[in-house]
């Protein structure tokens, strides 16, 4: 505890937290599929994937879907990932890192791009939610950006300061919201980036969330 108590984490949920890689892959092919476009592999989309999503259908296609077609593809893409995502599971370390945290007194919280109404009862499914004391999903139109969530996520947190914060996640627009918030970020290359598209989001990589945690003490103290 000591000087340390008064550090708190952000934590993405999909591709961090919760290891749900091979759910987005199936459930992006399957969206790609309604368009006729050709499935890509895992790291084909961690070389391409980037926010908000609809400029990463235009890196595949050549152009920005068109409304209808982002609808039938974001529509397509979250059926799929409901039925992929029951065989996924929170990512190796993951619960102990939460505990640990939480037992030496400091704080963390959960903000997601993954819908609000899904998100709660999947975290209580796997009995992680009282290690936090918010968790915040997206609650308007899917396919945006992170910074204004994250700088309303802060602001309904009593007692934490943004430069005492530290966000961890899998995608470069993390390290956007985190900046535009005012807190700094850890980025991990387990999820939806490789490391080379992180690596200019001007926050430190790793390649675990047990790095990560470390790294955000350290940033934090």
């Amino acid at each position: 505890m000591g000087m340390h108590t008064g550090a708190h984490i952000v934590w993405d949920w999909n591709g961090t937290l919760f290891h749900d890689n091979d759910a987005v892959i199936g459930a992006t092919n399957a969206a790609f599929a309604e368009l006729g476009l050709e499935p890509i592999t895992l790291e084909q989309y961690r070389a391409l994937y980037c926010v908000p999503v609809p400029k990463f259908y235009e890196r595949l296609m050549g152009r920005l879907p068109t409304d209808a077609e982002w609808e039938v593809m974001d529509a397509t893409f979250h059926r799929h990932y409901t039925e992929h995502r029951v065989r996924c599971g929170l990512t190796e370390g993951a619960a102990e890192l939460l505990a640990g945290w939480s037992s030496a007194g400091r704080s963390q919280s959960i903000l997601s791009m993954y819908g609000h109404e899904e998100l709660v009862p999947l975290v209580k499914g796997f009995g992680i939610e009282t290690h936090f004391i918010r968790v915040d999903g997206r609650t308007g139109p899917s396919g945006g950006s992170k910074a204004e969530h994250m700088v309303r996520h802060l602001a309904a947190l009593a007692g934490v300061e943004p430069a005492r914060t530290v966000v961890i996640g899998d995608a470069a627009d993390d390290a956007v919201a985190a900046r535009h918030a005012g807190a700094r970020a850890v980025l991990y290359t387990g999820g939806s980036h490789s490391r080379a598209s992180l690596e200019g989001a001007g926050a430190p990589v790793v390649d675990t969330l047990a790095e990560a945690v470390a790294e955000a003490e350290r940033l934090a103290a």
